[in-house]
């Protein structure tokens, strides 16, 4: 049998997803949690992995357990002794060939951007705070530029470990959500390490008008990190959920009704 959960956490407190020695990660967290209930050792497999500081509307895992629990009891004593900071919100039982990362097609991340003057007191660590106006259209426009299949290599970290700088595209909206709140939407068959932050770095420069919407083109073409600009902070990015193919019976997110027909045609890489 094979489970896969949706998961919810604030990143602020831990190094990231992945498993790091003296470390407080997300997975070594889950891990211990459903091994409470298991009664012996669980490692799940994340959809993507998600750096220091960078949080979860819905990160989606598997795993193999090797006793017989139901989905709700799974659910419930798996929250009963995770943190504060982390949630399960599902739990479904699919089928034995899904796999949490190879099977998805898609990926959907949200930046959010305070907008103001001022540092926010409560959400310090759940947005980034740009402090000049920023013009919404004109990053919109950029980020158009970066719509489709290409090389990412101005986009992603020194330290990527990725073999190939190519991703598509899906889609990127730009918008004010309220006066003082901006935020970028992508989604992308998959994502470069620092993709997005470094992406949303580009956008804000175009944004605080110090670049002409044209620079996004231009950086992309670059193919070379060093003409990206600066990589924008972690507090503001959310990895808002995972598309996968409708036979598996995962519940997509609304924003994935916005994927072309043809976004299954992308898989993603099995590095």
């Amino acid at each position: 049998m094979r489970l896969a959960l949706g998961i919810e956490y604030d990143g602020s407190a831990f190094a990231g997803w992945q498993w790091q020695p003296d470390k407080r990660t997300v997975q070594a967290t889950l891990d211990a949690a459903l091994g409470r209930v298991a009664d012996r050792e669980v490692k799940a497999v994340c959809a993507g992995r998600t750096d220091a500081g960078v949080h979860a509307l819905e990160q989606v895992v598997h795993f193999d357990p090797e006793v017989q629990r139901k989905p709700y009891s799974w659910l419930m004593g798996t929250n009963t002794v995770l943190p504060e900071d982390v949630r399960v919100l599902w739990v479904r039982e699919v089928a034995e060939d899904f796999h949490a990362r190879y099977s998805a097609i898609a990926r959907y991340y949200r930046y959010v951007i305070l907008n103001r003057p001022m540092k926010s007191a409560l959400h310090r660590r759940q947005m980034t705070w740009h402090f000049a106006p920023l013009d919404v259209e004109a990053m919109h426009t950029a980020a158009q530029y970066l719509i489709g299949d290409h090389d990412f290599s101005s986009f992603r970290a020194q330290g990527c470990q990725s073999k190939s700088p190519h991703r598509y595209m899906h889609f990127i909206h730009v918008r004010r959500e309220e006066a003082d709140r901006v935020v970028i939407e992508l989604c992308a068959n998959a994502f470069l390490h620092h993709m997005v932050r470094n992406i949303a770095g580009v956008l804000i420069e175009i944004g605080s008008g110090k670049r002409p919407p044209r620079w996004a083109a231009e950086v992309l073409a670059a193919r070379d990190r060093a003409q990206g600009g600066v990589t924008a902070p972690a507090d503001g990015l959310y990895l808002g959920g995972i598309c996968y193919p409708e036979a598996f019976g995962i519940v997509r997110h609304p924003i994935f009704q916005h994927l072309p027909a043809h976004a299954s045609r992308y898989t993603p890489d099995r590095e």
